[in-house]
């Protein structure tokens, strides 16, 4: 294979893990909005050079997660309360598309299945005031209801929008109540399903999206996490 065309891959390859790591953890919240990190030391974190981590900030600048700045190396973008607002009210609206079209042609077995045991892990997750542990089932339960929809392209926008509300959604989960709330929600809209329900389905959902959206606004901006 010639030289140059190995060389290009292994640069792409290092750009892409550059991007997916600097990306988790800004939507995990180990690097908060507000943090600021030169060329050189994001590099280092990473142990590779600096030119795939170069291409990965742009990439997560055009993504509106990270400011680049000449000779400043970059700064995490803070969390923009409009932008959320937006995304939950895209979300509650896609769900509700995905339940329908589930309620309306019925749930498989293996579906049936599928959800008990995502409820089942956010029940035994919140027995355990787990929060962490419970918002990875939660993301979970939600992804599996657009999946099992079967509309690759709803799939598509529902992942893109949902991955946007990750980082608000980590950065309050240690401040919010605990959410029995959610597990309720969860357990209707699958009892909905079940009836094959598809005005009650999207109704809980959308309903569920907003009360959720509701209070991770009011959290961030009660604890000004809006502006760091």
């Amino acid at each position: 294979m010639n030289t140059a065309v190995m060389d290009g891959g292994v640069r792409r390859s290092q750009t892409r893990r550059a991007y997916d790591e600097l990306k988790r953890r800004i939507l995990d919240n180990e690097l908060p909005p507000g943090t600021q990190a030169l060329e050189q030391q994001a590099a280092e974190w990473l142990g590779m050079s600096r030119t795939p981590v170069r291409e990965a900030l742009i990439r997560l600048a055009q993504e509106g997660m990270v400011e680049v700045r000449p000779r400043h190396g970059m700064r995490v973008l803070p969390i923009a309360i409009a932008d959320l607002r937006d995304i939950y009210d895209l979300l509650a609206g896609l769900e509700a598309t995905a339940v329908d079209i589930i309620a309306r042609r019925g749930l498989q077995p293996q579906e049936n299945a599928e959800l008990d045991r995502l409820l089942a892990d956010m029940t035994e997750a919140l027995a355990l005031d787990d929060r962490t542990v419970w918002a990875e089932g939660d993301a979970r339960f939600h992804r599996r209801l657009v999946e099992m929809s079967g509309n690759q392209r709803l799939i598509v926008m529902v992942e893109t929008i949902r991955e946007q509300s990750h980082r608000a959604r980590m950065a309050t989960l240690q401040l919010r109540p605990k959410p029995t709330t959610s597990n309720d929600d969860h357990a209707a809209v699958v009892a909905a399903l079940r009836r094959r329900d598809a005005e009650a389905a999207t109704r809980l959902i959308r309903t569920h999206r907003l009360r959720a959206a509701r209070l991770l606004i009011d959290l961030l901006e009660h604890h000004g996490l809006n502006h760091l």
